[in-house]
C-alpha cells in the first residue's frame, strides 16, 4: 500500500528534481527582472508608491537592490511597469540592479570584477557560512531550500557549512543590526582567505524597509569588497544557485 501511495503522489505531482537548474521557467505570481516601458505616466506618482524608494524619476528606474517585490507599480500602473518571471537577477556590479526604462537586457555579471582566484579555487567546491543579521527568516528559508531535493546545490559542491574556519565565504542575510554587527565582522574575519562575500536579500543589499533606522549598523560593508548580490525580498533559490554558479564558473566559450 505504501509504495501504491508514492506511485500516486507522483502521478498527481509529477517529478520535483530540477534536473538542469539553469533552465526551468517559473509560473506567476513569482517577480523576477522588471521591465519598465517608456510610455508617459505620471512619474511622481509613480515613485511615491514606493515604501523602499527604489523608484527613481526621470528616466523612470527600479533599484532590485532597493526593491521589496511589493508589485503596487505594477499593480498601478499596469502599462508602465510588468515584473517578469526572469529569476536571474544576480550580479557583482551594484550599478546592474537599477532596471532603466526601455531595458529589456537580462541582468548579468561584470566579467571584469570577478577576480582570479574565484574560479581558479572555487569552480568545483564552495563551502559558504550563512549569518542571519538581523533577517526575518524569509530569506534564510529560501537558502535552506536550495539544497532540498529538488534544487540540490550540493551538486554542484555548493554547500552551507557551521564553521566559518571551514568555509571559503559568507553569506548574509538582514539588514545587519547593530546586535549582529560585530559579530557579523568576526564571523567574516574567521573565514581564511581569499574568501567571498555575497549579500542575499533587499534587506542585506540595502537595509531594505529598515534603511536609515537607528537600530542598524551596516558600517562592516564599506570595508570589504561585495563579490555578488543577490535581489530579491526573499531571492528565489534558483537567483540564488544561478548566481553562485556564474560567479565561481568559467563561461564555455561557443
Amino acid at each position: 500500500m505504501v509504495i501504491l501511495d508514492e506511485i500516486e503522489i507522483l502521478r498527481r505531482l509529477g517529478k520535483q528534481y530540477i534536473p538542469d537548474v539553469t533552465q526551468p521557467a517559473l509560473p506567476g505570481p513569482f517577480k523576477g527582472r522588471p521591465e519598465i516601458s517608456t510610455l508617459p505616466v505620471d512619474e511622481q506618482k509613480l515613485a511615491a508608491l514606493c515604501p523602499t524608494g527604489a523608484i527613481s524619476t526621470a528616466p523612470v528606474s527600479i533599484d532590485l537592490g532597493r526593491c521589496c517585490m511589493c508589485g503596487e507599480c505594477e499593480f498601478a500602473f499596469p502599462e508602465k511597469v510588468k515584473f517578469t518571471a526572469d529569476y536571474k537577477i544576480a550580479t557583482n556590479a551594484r550599478q546592474r540592479l537599477v532596471i532603466v526604462e526601455g531595458q529589456t537586457s537580462p541582468v548579468q555579471l561584470d566579467e571584469n570584477l570577478v577576480r582570479k582566484e574565484i574560479r581558479s579555487l572555487f569552480g568545483r567546491s564552495l563551502k559558504l557560512r550563512q549569518i542571519s543579521a538581523g533577517g526575518a527568516n524569509a530569506d534564510e528559508a529560501e537558502l535552506n531550500a536550495c539544497g532540498n531535493p529538488n534544487f540540490d546545490m550540493g551538486r554542484f559542491g555548493i554547500e552551507f557549512l557551521a564553521s566559518p574556519r571551514h568555509c571559503d565565504g559568507i553569506v548574509i542575510t538582514g539588514p545587519i543590526t547593530e546586535n549582529m554587527a560585530e559579530a557579523t565582522r568576526i564571523c567574516y574575519e574567521a573565514v581564511p582567505d581569499p574568501r567571498l562575500v555575497i549579500l542575499v536579500g533587499t534587506d542585506a543589499i540595502s537595509g531594505g524597509i529598515f534603511q536609515g533606522s537607528p537600530a542598524l549598523n551596516r558600517s562592516f560593508l564599506e570595508t570589504i569588497t561585495v563579490d555578488l548580490f543577490v535581489p530579491g525580498n526573499p531571492p528565489h533559490p534558483l537567483t540564488f544557485i544561478n548566481g553562485v554558479l556564474d560567479l565561481v564558473r568559467r563561461k564555455k566559450k561557443n
